[in-house]
């Protein structure tokens, strides 16, 4: 695919599938089209159960998400500790945590008013 054909949804899909390669769990993307002070138009949210797993989690999104789309994330801050690892794709962004740090901050609540889409584990 060349980067300026992918859509949004596209560049989701690929995102869990990277998610999925390293057994992310409790995948969820959440759809903020329709909230105007949405900073992006969707956010994903996945968990690994160590550091060592977040950490395998992003490099694998970032690597399959440029293999496949040839899009490179703007940013990734939070490898350091790696307990909540975010990367910045412009339209989405993804958050890769630890399950304490999810629900600590519990994301997907402050963000309920958007449409909540469940990934099932592979």
């Amino acid at each position: 695919m060349k980067k300026e054909e992918i859509t949004t949804e596209q560049l989701v899909a690929c995102i869990v599938e990277g998610i999925r390669n390293k057994k992310g769990l409790r995948i969820v993307a959440i759809d903020l089209r329709q909230i105007q002070e949405a900073p992006v138009e969707y956010m994903v949210i996945a968990e690994g159960g160590s550091t060592t797993q977040v950490n395998a989690i992003v490099d694998e999104v970032d690597d399959y998400v440029r293999t496949q789309t040839h899009i490179h994330p703007l940013a990734i801050d939070g490898k350091d500790n790696a307990e909540w690892v975010a990367m910045d794709y412009g339209t989405v962004f993804v958050h890769i945590m630890l399950r304490p740090m999810r629900e600590y901050y519990d994301i997907e609540n402050l963000w309920n008013d958007g449409t909540t889409i469940e990934y099932a584990a592979e």
